[in-house]
C-alpha cells in the first residue's frame, strides 16, 4: 500500500544551476556543444525531480528542447529548473537557460526544455509521486499544458507502438 504525501510547491523543486563554459566543451566555432547543454539540463532537471519527490528519479523524456542562442566559450550559464506538474508516478520540469557575457553582465535567454522524468522505490519499480500544490494561476495553467503534453505523448506511443504478430 502507497502512502499518499502531502502536496509540495513548486517553489521547493526551484534549482539554479550554473556553470562556465570552457574549450573543452565547445566545438570549433567556439560554442556550447547541444549535449553539454543538454547533459547540464538534465541534472538541474533532475536535481529538481529528485527535490519534489525525495525518491531516486530516472528521466523518461526530454521534449521541447529548442536552442535559440549559442552559448560562446567564457561565457556564463545559468540553468532554472522547477517542476511543472506532476503525474500518478512521473512529473515534469521545465528548465530554462541563460548566458551571460562576463565582461558586460548582457544574459540571453539561450534554450529550454521539459523532461519527465519517473520516480523508483527502493527495488527501482516506479511509484507515487507527491502532489505538486498549485497556488497560483500560472501553476495551474503549467499543470493543465503538461497534461495535455502527456496526453499527446501517451496517444503517440500507443500509435506508433510494435504489434505483437
Amino acid at each position: 500500500m502507497e502512502i499518499q504525501e502531502s502536496p509540495r510547491s513548486p517553489k521547493e523543486s526551484e534549482v539554479v544551476m550554473t556553470e562556465i563554459v570552457l574549450p573543452g566543451d565547445a566545438n570549433a566555432l567556439g560554442t556550447a556543444f547541444g549535449g553539454k547543454v543538454m547533459q547540464w539540463i538534465d541534472t538541474a532537471a533532475a536535481i529538481a525531480a529528485i527535490r519534489h519527490t525525495r525518491k531516486v528519479v530516472v528521466t523518461a523524456s526530454m521534449d521541447e528542447l529548442h536552442f535559440h542562442k549559442p552559448i560562446r566559450v567564457g561565457e556564463i550559464v545559468q540553468i532554472h529548473a522547477r517542476v511543472n506538474a506532476v503525474f500518478h508516478r512521473s512529473l515534469e520540469v521545465g528548465v530554462e537557460v541563460f548566458s551571460e557575457d562576463q565582461l558586460t553582465g548582457r544574459r540571453h535567454h539561450t534554450c529550454s526544455a521539459l523532461l519527465t522524468f519517473v520516480a523508483l522505490d527502493a527495488e527501482g519499480r516506479p511509484t507515487t509521486v507527491p502532489p505538486l500544490l498549485l497556488e497560483t494561476q500560472e501553476e495551474r495553467d503549467l499543470q493543465a499544458a503538461a497534461e495535455a503534453r502527456r496526453a499527446q505523448r501517451l496517444a503517440n506511443r500507443r500509435r506508433t507502438a510494435p504489434r505483437d504478430t
